[in-house]
């Protein structure tokens, strides 16, 4: 990518070819949330079965396509990430081939991909057929007050002091529930995905709200829209195992209550039991979201 005001900028795709025979169903791109990156093989493997090319997009600052002089997770406007996801884009369709692909989104990634999808359509360009976004950061959780006033003085501050590190207090419930050191079934890089996450800067959050803005004002990704999500959150201090079946870090509420604005066709529908990437919640719960998914895109894509 271009340099920016840190210096050289790579993004990173990842591939997991279709182990199917004859024709593909298409190509999956698949975007990561904050403090994370691709790491979700037996997600690709899903897609793959059901006859997908599966791509993932480690974006700039993330994972596999951090670099030692930047700052990990760190953007002013989650336009940036156009350029990621424009190179991604003609990598899958130009190079690989592909006219139907299928944009999935976590998290962070869901609201990213939901607004490039969005603004590629405003711009009359090809977009994905089909977006599925597991637990998307539509909101900010907490009390309205922080919502509000809060978000008020970030956006200032953001604006003035992008670096500047918000104070927070981080549990590490959920990466404890994830990671197989701890109570989870997963391995993954503790360097690129921290069990207490990356520090969250002002401009960086700036950005997100100003996306989330755009959401709540109404979009339209211009494909159908499956939007997956727990029953319920949970925000405890230490772990248990009620933690390991809730979303411990948004408020599934919040996702329910503004996925209608994402486009014409939305679906939501609450996995009982997920944790805030549904795709990685115990063995029982990750199948019945799979099968969900395998079925919509049946109707998605028919």
């Amino acid at each position: 990518m271009p340099d920016d005001d840190e210096g050289p900028v790579v993004a990173t795709l990842v591939h997991h070819a279709v182990e199917a025979k004859g024709p593909t169903r298409g190509a999956v791109l698949y975007l990561h949330g904050y403090c994370d990156y691709f790491f979700q093989s037996s997600t690709a493997a899903f897609f793959s079965d059901l006859g997908f090319d599966f791509f993932a997009l480690d974006l700039r600052k993330h994972g596999r396509s951090l670099l030692p002089h930047q700052t990990p997770n760190f953007c002013r406007s989650l336009v940036e990430y156009d350029e990621d996801l424009a190179a991604a884009w003609e990598q899958i369709t130009d190079h690989a081939g592909h006219d139907r692909v299928v944009l999935c989104g976590h998290s962070t990634g869901g609201l990213i991909g939901a607004l490039w999808a969005a603004r590629r359509a405003g711009a009359g360009q090809s977009g994905p057929a089909a977006v599925v976004l597991n637990s998307p950061w539509l909101d900010l959780h907490g009390s309205f007050l922080v919502r509000t006033v809060g978000m008020s003085a970030v956006r200032a501050w953001g604006g003035r002091q992008p670096l500047a590190v918000l104070p927070r207090g981080v549990s590490g419930v959920y990466g404890e529930t994830l990671h197989r050191d701890h109570h989870g079934e997963w391995v993954f890089d503790l360097a690129w995905k921290p069990v207490a996450s990356f520090p969250v800067r002002a401009g960086w959050l700036r950005a997100v709200l100003a996306g989330q803005r755009r959401v709540k004002a109404g979009i339209d990704v211009a494909a159908p829209v499956l939007v997956l999500c727990s029953t319920r959150s949970l925000m405890p201090d230490r772990w248990s195992e009620e933690a390991a079946r809730a979303d411990t870090v948004l408020d599934v509420a919040q996702i329910a209550r503004w996925a209608p604005q994402l486009g014409t066709d939305v679906t939501l529908v609450r996995i009982d039991g997920a944790v805030h990437d549904v795709f990685l919640s115990a063995t029982d719960v990750r199948e019945a979201a799979y099968d969900r998914v395998a079925r919509w895109l049946d109707y998605a894509l028919h």
